[in-house]
């Protein structure tokens, strides 16, 4: 089975963007950087929620993991380009995409909504936190309200630029 690995940067107060969806608060530049576009060649399938892809799509960016299948999570729009589907029910998707031939990592790439969706069902098999030296007080969770889940620290790797990689195994 394909493991499905939350990957998201994180405030050290817990949260994945400001209350308006900005990313300001979050360090964009690093030695962090490398390593995290280094992992994503790792994923050949990428699932999003609509929120996060428009972040993206904001900025002209229809594609953007263009050597992956890329899921966006959307009841109500349908994808501007071929390369990424939309699709209305994340949870079925993503069960699908798990029970496929091999073992390669299916990367979830945000947000809370989705994030806590699927943890719901016990599909989260991995969180990987880039943890950010910034507080925003308040914005967007990096998990929706009433998620719970026990996990096991695998690893942690430090950064100069102050980012902290922490990498959860859900148990």
């Amino acid at each position: 089975m394909r493991p499905l690995h939350y990957l998201v940067a994180v405030t050290l107060d817990g949260f994945v963007a400001d209350p308006d969806g900005g990313l300001d608060a979050f360090v964009m530049q690093g030695d962090h950087v490398d390593h995290y576009l280094a992992s994503l060649r790792g994923y050949d399938t990428i699932v999003m929620g609509r929120k996060t892809y428009d972040v993206g799509r904001s900025h002209g960016v229809l594609d953007p993991y263009p050597w992956a299948r890329t899921y966006v999570a959307s009841r109500s729009e349908t994808s501007p380009t071929p390369r990424v589907t939309f699709v209305a029910d994340p949870i079925d998707t993503v069960r699908a995409l798990r029970s496929e031939a091999g073992d390669a990592p299916i990367y979830l790439a945000g947000g809370g909504e989705l994030a806590a969706t699927l943890q719901r069902e016990g599909l989260i098999d991995e969180v990987h936190l880039k943890i950010n030296p910034s507080l925003l007080g308040r914005g967007v969770p990096l998990f929706a309200p009433d998620v719970r889940a026990s996990l096991s620290l695998r690893a942690t790797k430090t950064f100069e630029s102050g980012v902290v990689l922490a990498e959860y195994v859900v148990r």
